[in-house]
């Protein structure tokens, strides 16, 4: 196929990510770009491939569909799979994993379907070669997906490898940390207007902090990420990867804000400093310890993910009712957004959202709110306008 061919390619993400994948996607010059379930489809060709792994911040793997066939008995899908060319995608020498996703009725379990599928590409080779190639569950060379939909199978090959929320730049951890696609999702659905500072006043190990920083600046997410899957690939162009990534790099802006960052434990802080050194944004984000509850007068656009649980030192609504004292004395003027998996119990801030946007982080369902807060009363507000 020319590099120049387009073809359909499909971005997975999380759950409430979708809409903003697609702005992403057609930002970045996709085609025919479509909204699905936790995942955005749309057309490319093999350098749009390489520069949507580099640029996006919300998708979690891009997936190139390769084959698509219906079956309604085991034997079938074992016979389609063991007759298409794989030549075309692996050789001999090449190591690949399976992965299934969705629902078949002619199959009661993923693994075995992995398993059928495995075996099928497996005798294709040692048919054809008397060679077959190896089975690598962490590092493979290929990356096969398989999409069950009733007696509908989409067989994809994964052009990220790991998942893209590992950046790359991320070294040190705390518990319970966010991810990196989610905390790029958030910020993007804040609509921060990459011009007034941003705080987050409970930073953790920065993942806010570098996520919105590189947002400012405009530096591609996954810059620092070792390797994609399609660099495993027998059609991997490594003159047009590079030109994608210098042009890309070539795209950074300044920004004239300020990014900050605090948290009440000097551990985080320590986790917070290794990561923004090895994002090199030394000189672009500074964090320092500050207890949340004796907080200063804030003038920033404000996101942060509260502690939960055991990390609580006092009751959940004790807890919450003081967030939201602060917020009213001490973030007059701001914009402040929490995500929060607490549903029950945020209600003690006291304070109306202005907007409640149903994401997940990880399993738990979670909400993110804005809280407009304002000098005195919305009424007193908009009489001085």
């Amino acid at each position: 196929m020319n590099k120049h061919s387009e073809y359909k390619m499909v971005a997975t993400t999380m759950h409430g990510l979708e809409e903003v994948l697609s702005v992403e996607l057609t930002s970045l010059g996709a085609r025919d770009v479509k909204i699905l379930n936790r995942a955005v489809e749309f057309f490319g060709d093999l350098g749009f491939m390489y520069k949507a792994n580099l640029n996006l911040r919300t998708a979690i793997r891009i997936l190139k569909p390769i084959y698509k066939f219906e079956s309604f008995t085991q034997e079938d899908f074992y016979r389609k799979v063991s007759d298409f060319n794989w030549t075309k995608y692996l050789n001999v020498d090449n190591t690949f994993c399976v992965n299934i996703a969705g629902f078949s009725p002619i199959f009661t379990h993923s693994k075995y379907t992995a398993l059928l599928t495995k075996d099928a590409i497996v005798d294709y080779f040692r048919l054809k070669f008397k060679k077959r190639p190896n089975i690598d569950l962490d590092y493979p060379d290929v990356k096969i997906y398989i999409h069950l939909f009733q007696n509908e199978f989409t067989i994809s090959l994964d052009s990220s490898g790991s998942s893209l929320h590992k950046r790359g730049y991320k070294v040190s951890s705390v518990e319970a940390p966010i991810n990196e696609v989610l905390a790029a999702g958030l910020i993007l659905l804040s609509d921060w207007n990459r011009l007034n500072n941003f705080y987050d006043p409970m930073c953790g190990s920065s993942t806010f902090l570098i996520e919105a920083a590189m947002i400012a600046k405009n530096i591609p997410p996954n810059i620092f990420r070792k390797r994609f899957g399609f660099e495993s690939w027998t059609d991997f162009d490594q003159d047009l990867w590079m030109k994608i990534k210098d042009v890309s790099l070539d795209k950074e802006i300044d920004f004239l804000g300020e990014i900050t960052g605090s948290d009440i434990l000097r551990k985080c802080l320590r986790s917070s400093r290794s990561n923004i050194n090895n994002a090199l944004m030394r000189d672009d984000i500074s964090v320092f310890v500050n207890d949340f509850f004796d907080s200063n007068s804030i003038n920033s656009h404000v996101i942060f993910n509260p502690p939960y649980g055991e990390r609580l030192l006092i009751g959940t609504n004790d807890f919450y009712k003081k967030i939201g004292d602060v917020l009213k004395h001490k973030y007059q003027g701001c914009t402040v957004w929490i995500i929060t998996s607490d549903l029950e119990n945020v209600k003690y801030i006291g304070l109306k959202p202005s907007k409640k946007i149903k994401v997940y982080n990880g399993k738990l369902e979670c909400r993110f709110l804005r809280y407009d807060i304002y000098s005195g009363s919305k009424k007193v507000k908009s009489k001085s306008d």
